[in-house]
């Protein structure tokens, strides 16, 4: 028995009350339904498993739907159907996909030259449509106290700073990440590299020169202590667009601007006020920014073609085309990568590639390979399969196989079927026939592979129902299915379950659902007590809640205290699960039983530092078949629900 020593010091009598903290150790119960998605998707970080938890993050990391991703329309239907959490790996076929890059060049000091190669954060062609804006710690329209003409002629400080600004542009002109204060200087604390790398989801950043990039826009000579004379006529061209107006006049603009910050204001309004080309935004969303005794002016578009140039005698007066360069600097020559061929999905257990990365992965329960299904060769499914079992045994996941797409029909899901004899492993289990639903990208009815859906309805059911329910039935619904690619009859179904395939059915009121729970050990000649996938299931969880909640018992005395607190921490979890319907029996001592003493663990496997745990659980059976027996009875009908088979 533990002990204790009292903390309080008795000095007067009567009744002194303490508290303790609890000896017992609580087994608290896993995940029972993350599922990890292997495979091809748009964009995202390569063999590195992602944990996402809604479509919407999905699409923010790894693009969305994709015609030629399986994976991201598993993944939008394993969410529609009641998915919660979903851990994503990226996978392409070795060697294939380029990255999208750009060069930011520096003309500082009279000569351009490269200084930071700016990348796409994962390859492909999602890439290209990156755009960044560069600018020299531009102050938009500060007040007077910044301005330099206020302070005789003194420079702001910005302008000998060597710091810049960088923003990451999508397609649509969309502001997606924005970095500041950076410096090309490896000593200084926001050295561009080093920020953009750790805090960027979009790109990454080399050095390879020295000094900054060149800002993006055109950005005028400085100005001097005094403003010149305004009241001249300009000529600017946006892209293709060519325009003439008139920098300041005293008749409608008022008085004159006096400083560098109120030239910008009208110089910004006057472009505003020209029109554009027909759908632009180029003028209409100019700007024009006060950098040290500069300004900067960049058109309202992320068009790199739109271009900012101030044409004629005037404009080169008034300084205003010292450098030009494009509103944004776009990447470019980033290309998809090629669909994983087999061993890329399998991977290198040594460097964590394909499914092999997920072996760093805990709380993943269901593992689905969706691009399997379109595979031409049936052995190289086979050979995924197998290796995903391996994985799936090692780590306590339950796989989920999608049948070839080129099973058309029962007889030929019959025929096929010899194919995974060699896989019949109780760690997998297979769906057929394929799904018909609209696909978002087109509108149109397309065949996609279950395995997503029929994940999403497990951890519907979990959900409702808990881990030990069948997912299947009337309420395994699949939802936002229109159809199955093979209306399977009562007859059908019935030469297929019996051999471990589990069948999807179109039923009357009920629509498309999951109809079968078994394994891949599940046929009939197999005589499997796995054969059942909530059976198989259950096991797991109560296998992985026991190994992570007994972790406390390593380096603890090996003596009857410690199996004493074994035993009751064990019974506990099994107590909970009892009376939330997962064993069968009306008592705990018919539903479990947990067995740590000096019969499990001898004065061998002391001295070896071994302490075994027996546990022993009654699991409910799903029942498959439901047989009602009528008598005909003085002019009655009796009916009454005889057993049926496990």
């Amino acid at each position: 028995m533990p002990t204790h020593v009292s903390a309080a010091r008795p000095t007067y009598p009567g009744v002194y009350v303490e508290e303790l903290p609890s000896t017992t150790r609580t087994v608290s119960a896993v995940t029972t339904s993350v599922t990890a998605f292997v495979g091809h998707t748009r964009r995202g970080p390569l063999d590195e498993p992602v944990r996402v938890t809604g479509f919407t993050e999905f699409e923010r990391l790894f693009g969305g739907l994709g015609p030629r991703s399986a994976v991201a329309h598993a993944v939008h239907q394993y969410f529609t159907n009641g998915g919660g959490t979903a851990v994503i790996v990226r996978v392409a076929k070795a060697g294939s996909g380029t990255t999208a890059r750009t060069a930011l060049a520096s003309t500082e000091d009279h000569s351009e030259h490269p200084v930071l190669e700016v990348y796409a954060r994962e390859p492909g062609r999602w890439g290209n449509a990156l755009r960044i804006a560069v600018d020299h710690g531009t102050r938009r329209h500060g007040p007077r106290d910044h301005d330099p003409l206020h302070h005789g002629g003194h420079h702001d400080s910005h302008d000998h700073d060597e710091t810049f600004d960088l923003r990451v542009y999508d397609a649509r002109g969309n502001v997606r990440e924005s970095f500041t204060g950076l410096s090309a200087d490896p000593d200084h604390d926001r050295h561009a590299p080093t920020v953009i790398d750790a805090g960027s989801r979009l790109i990454r950043v080399e050095a390879v020169g020295e000094g900054r990039p060149d800002p993006s826009g055109t950005v005028s000579k400085p100005f001097g202590h005094h403003l010149p004379d305004l009241a001249v006529d300009l000529t600017v061209k946006i892209g293709e667009v060519e325009r003439e107006f008139t920098l300041y006049d005293p008749d409608r603009d008022g008085e004159a601007p006096r400083t560098l910050a109120e030239l910008a204001l009208l110089l910004e309004r006057k472009l505003r006020a020209l029109p554009d080309a027909p759908g632009r935004h180029a003028y209409a969303g100019a700007e024009v920014t006060v950098s040290g005794r500069r300004l900067r002016v960049v058109a309202g578009s992320t068009d790199p073609r739109d271009v900012v140039r101030f044409l004629g005698e005037c404009a080169n007066d008034l300084g205003l085309e010292a450098s030009v360069n494009p509103p944004v600097f776009p990447l470019k020559g980033g290309e998809d990568s090629e669909a994983p061929g087999p061993q890329d999905l399998i991977g290198s257990e040594a460097g964590r590639t394909g499914i092999q990365a997920l072996r760093g992965v805990a709380d993943v329960n269901l593992l689905t390979l969706p691009e399997l299904a379109a595979y031409d060769s049936v052995d190289d499914m086979v050979t995924v399969v197998s290796a995903a079992q391996r994985l799936c045994a090692e780590r306590r996941v339950l796989l989920l196989v999608d049948a070839p797409a080129r099973w058309a029909d029962a007889d030929a899901a019959r025929a096929g079927l010899a194919a995974f004899d060699a896989v019949r492993g109780d760690h997998a289990a297979l769906y057929f026939p394929h799904l018909r639903l609209t696909d978002p990208l087109t509108g149109r009815l397309r065949s996609f592979p279950p395995s997503g859906a029929v994940a999403g309805v497990i951890a519907r059911t979990d959900a409702e129902r808990g881990v030990w329910k069948a997912p299947a039935g009337t309420g395994a619904r699949l939802l936002g299915v229109q159809a199955l690619t093979v209306d399977l009859t009562d007859r059908e179904t019935g030469l297929l379950n019996p051999l471990g395939v589990n069948c999807l059915r179109t039923l009357p009121l009920a629509g498309p659902l999951v109809w079968g729970a078994r394994t891949l050990a599940g046929a009939d000649t197999l005589d499997s007590e796995w054969g059942h996938v909530p059976v198989r299931r259950l096991a797991l969880h109560v296998e992985e809640s026991l190994h992570r909640g007994l972790q406390w018992v390593v380096f603890e005395p090996n003596d009857e205290n410690l199996w004493q607190q074994i035993r009751l921490s064990a019974s506990a979890y099994l107590h909970t699960l009892f009376r939330q319907g997962a064993f069968k029996g009306s008592t705990p001592r018919e539903a479990y039983f947990v067995k740590c003493d000096h019969e499990t663990t001898t004065a061998e496997d002391i001295a070896n530092g071994v302490v075994n745990v027996l546990v022993g659980i009654a699991p409910v059976r799903p029942a498959e078949f439901v047989i009602v027996r009528i008598q005909q009875t003085s002019g009655q009908a009796a009916l009454w629900p005889a057993e049926g088979a496990p």
